[in-house]
């Protein structure tokens, strides 16, 4: 009996010996880095194990008591890609793993060079700049940049034909005339050219697109008004060996993108294709045109850099675009082109764009840069033909120089403008009548720019551009910036600056070149003038494996001289006059990008604007909003991956205000505002092996279209029936009450309805 009670308590204390000894465990240490630098606040966990910790400010990270055994390690933080990697613990060892985050559709992080025009990360960069890689365009597929922008805050791509869809870039709710449009830092996209700046450009060949919000004007000169978009192009040397984007939508448009890297010795070429055709005339809204423009669109860029001594910078690029595209009644052939019986607008295109970089061989780093861009345009708007021709010549050279705490920049741009056309814009007049005088404009200045470290966390930028306009003489812009970063949370800029943009008639509203209106220049143009300030803060925080930023802006912008054009005098006129007065663009703005502990990500703006004019008339002071132009818009990217079968679904949509819209006199029944509108789309990509995906959604899913009558007598579009009193003016009569004309400029939204897209992807590293 004893024997067995001893038995029994010897039993009893192995057991309780065993719970308590300790099972073998091991640990995780290693850093978070991306493009070399620490990624601080990083979410690092497991998906299999309740065990997680955030990188500390030097991306260091460390986890402890981790069960022997594989399991998946996942890291997010904001601005990043989610990562996910297998890894092997072993039981009392040290394991060590460090992590290579790639950047997300939008990043904190990114480098930019257009707000200073030198690389720096977008954090530390004392002007704000928005940064947005094809990840993010791709969550919304689009055959060309222009439609892809309309999901980034703040931005809008605007129509401002029913017939030819013919668009403009609107920033904080000023005009596309406002706006440059830059590849690789060249200005080879302005006046004529505006409108097709961001169509054809092969998705393949981008690497980022950086956007600045506010006048730009003292390192890009003119037009660099309401901020600024620049393409940057890929760098062969980094460029993947093949791409190839190929999708299809339900209203058999067709959109193929390629791109080819191609080795030769010591020089490196990355050639890229974008071919666009659409060729299915619809009308669904019944009005008798069509409700789509149908094309055909072919992009050809090829881009090459050539090794040096001592890794000096040296490339040259070319493209070439070609478009033929129609729209009209939907009876239209190239037959009807420039006549009174079918009515059409056929616009066709040749463009020819170089650009190239070169540094100096000098001990000091002096760079060259130069463009040339020929621009042909032959159209018929019903009748009227409008022929134009522009040629613009760029060089401009830059030295970078560090002394101590300051940062110089100085350059000496030169621009050569060449533009013609068959319209009373490229005329003056002489003893037996108006005579064809093109405009020749030079452009010669000089810049200089000092960033000044004054203290670790306190930046200030100073500059001041001075150009020589051979019609508008002296133009001055000075600019300051300041940045204040606390920490690696906290970043607030102050920036001040002025624009300028000199007078480019046809960029001041396409309606002018349409079969409805003539344009008549009543005086002597003078460049516009803005002055902005920008209020920017941006705060980074961890909340409960939440990982949020945010982007705010306040902004400010009054302009003078500003161009504006005249529809109400005369329904068959655009009078254009320098305003006798002044206008205010003013708003909020707010970016917050949201990475969850799960596969979630959430990208989302919203833009609160106020923009008037405010004109001295007949002793009267009245301010008024400008045409087409929102109080407030959002934009929303919504991402989730379903790790398990490696399909990602993307929800995108945009949301806009009511704009004021022009109508033809009080009797026009239209609506004088639109309603509030919505464009929202979802997708889904899968992910397959070799580097293919394929993709799919629906576009337009709330089938949002503008309204049936946007299009003033579409039955009648050379006004034949309409009766005109001595001024020109339309009066009513039996079959035309409201004494409306034909007229395309009452668009605010594109007539395409809901459609499906399939496309698929392939990438060759």
């Amino acid at each position: 009996m004893a024997k067995t009670v001893r038995c029994i308590i010897f039993l009893c204390l192995l057991a309780v010996g065993s719970r308590g000894q300790t099972v073998p465990t091991g640990r995780l240490k290693g850093t978070v880095l991306a493009n070399g630098r620490p990624v601080p606040f990083a979410s690092i966990g497991f998906t299999d194990i309740k065990t997680g910790t955030v990188t500390d400010t030097s991306g260091a990270y460390e986890l402890n008591g981790l069960p022997p055994g594989r399991h998946q390690l996942q890291v997010s933080a904001v601005g990043f890609v989610r990562h996910v990697q297998a890894v092997q613990i072993k039981a009392g060892a040290t394991n060590r793993q460090h992590i290579q985050l790639q950047p997300a559709a939008s990043s904190l992080n990114e480098v930019v060079v257009t707000g200073t025009l030198k690389p720096v990360s977008k954090m530390e960069s004392p002007v704000p700049v928005d940064v947005f890689t094809p990840l993010f365009f791709r969550k919304n597929p689009t055959p060309s940049l222009f439609d892809a922008l309309q999901n980034v805050n703040g931005v809008r791509p605007q129509l401002n034909c029913n017939v030819c869809n013919t668009g403009d870039i609107h920033i904080n709710g000023l005009e596309g005339p406002y706006t440059m449009v830059m590849i690789d830092g060249m200005p080879i996209v302005s006046a004529l050219s505006t409108v097709y700046g961001l169509s054809g450009i092969p998705n393949s060949l981008v690497e980022r697109v950086e956007i600045v919000k506010g006048p730009a004007s003292t390192l890009y000169g003119s037009e660099a008004v309401a901020g600024l978009i620049n393409v940057i192009t890929k760098d062969p040397s980094h460029a993947p060996l093949l791409t190839a984007d190929v999708f299809s939508t339900t209203w058999q448009e067709y959109n193929a993108d390629i791109g080819l890297r191609i080795n030769a010795g010591k020089s490196k070429s990355l050639l890229g294709i974008n071919y666009f055709n659409y060729q299915h005339p619809v009308d669904n809204n019944g009005d008798g045109f069509t409700d789509v423009t149908l094309q055909h669109r072919i992009s050809i860029f090829n881009k090459w850099t050539f090794a040096r001594r001592q890794q000096r910078v040296a490339s040259l690029a070319a493209r070439y675009y070609y478009e033929d595209r129609w729209g009209g009644q939907v009876q239209w052939t190239p037959h009807w082109r420039g006549t009174d019986s079918i009515y059409g607008e056929s616009i066709r295109t040749n463009r020819l764009e170089l650009i190239g970089v070169y540094q100096l061989p000098v001990k000091e780093k002096v760079m060259l840069q130069y463009s040339f861009n020929l621009h042909e345009q032959n159209s018929a708007y019903g009748k009227n033909r409008f022929l134009a021709n522009q040629e613009i010549a760029f060089a401009q050279l830059t030295w970078d120089k560090q002394l101590g705490k300051h940062n110089l920049l100085t350059g000496i741009p030169f621009r050569y403008t060449y533009y013609n056309d068959n319209t009373v814009a490229t005329e003056r007049p002489a003893n037996y009548g108006p005579v064809d005088a093109p405009n020749n404009t030079c452009l010669p200045g000089v810049f200089v720019q000092d960033e000044i470290k004054l203290f670790p966390k306190h930046t200030l930028l100073l500059g001041m551009r001075y150009d020589y306009n051979s019609v508008h003489c002296n133009i001055f812009t000075p600019r300051l910036a300041y940045k204040w970063a606390p920490d690696e949370q906290n970043v607030l800029r102050l920036n001040v600056g002025t624009g300028y943009r000199v007078v480019s008639v046809f960029t001041e509203d396409h309606a002018a070149l349409t079969g409805a209106r003539q344009v008549k220049i009543t005086e002597n143009l003078q460049p516009e003038k803005s002055w902005n300030v920008n209020l920017n803060y941006v705060k980074k925080m961890n909340l409960n494996n939440v990982y949020l930023g945010l982007d705010m802006s306040a902004f400010y912008t009054r302009f003078s001289n500003k161009i504006i054009p005249d529809y109400t005098s005369n329904p068959n006129e655009i009078i254009y006059s320098n305003l006798d007065g002044y206008a205010i663009s003013r708003g909020l703005s707010l970016n917050a990008d949201a990475a969850f502990s799960f596969p979630l990500k959430i990208l989302a703006g919203a833009t609160l604007m106020d923009v008037y004019t405010v004109i001295n008339q007949g002793g009267q002071t009245i301010k008024e909003r400008p045409l087409l132009t929102e109080r407030a818009s959002a934009t929303w990217t919504v991402s989730y991956t379903f790790t398990r079968w490696g399909i990602t679904a993307d929800y995108t949509g945009n949301l806009y205000g009511p704009m004021r819209l022009p109508l033809q006199g009080s009797l026009d029944p239209r609506p004088a505002s639109s309603p509030v509108w919505s464009l929202q789309n979802i997708q889904l990509t899968k992910k397959c092996t070799r580097g293919w995906e394929v993709y799919g959604g629906v576009k337009n899913l709330l089938n949002f279209r503008p309204r049936k009558d946007a299009i003033a007598r579409s039955f009648d579009p050379f006004d034949k029936k309409v009766i005109f009193d001595a001024r020109g003016n339309a009066v009513p009569a039996a079959d035309n009450p409201y004494a409306l004309t034909f007229d395309t400029s009452y668009v605010y939204a594109s007539n395409q309805g809901i459609r499906g897209f399939l496309g698929i992807r392939w990438t060759v590293q």
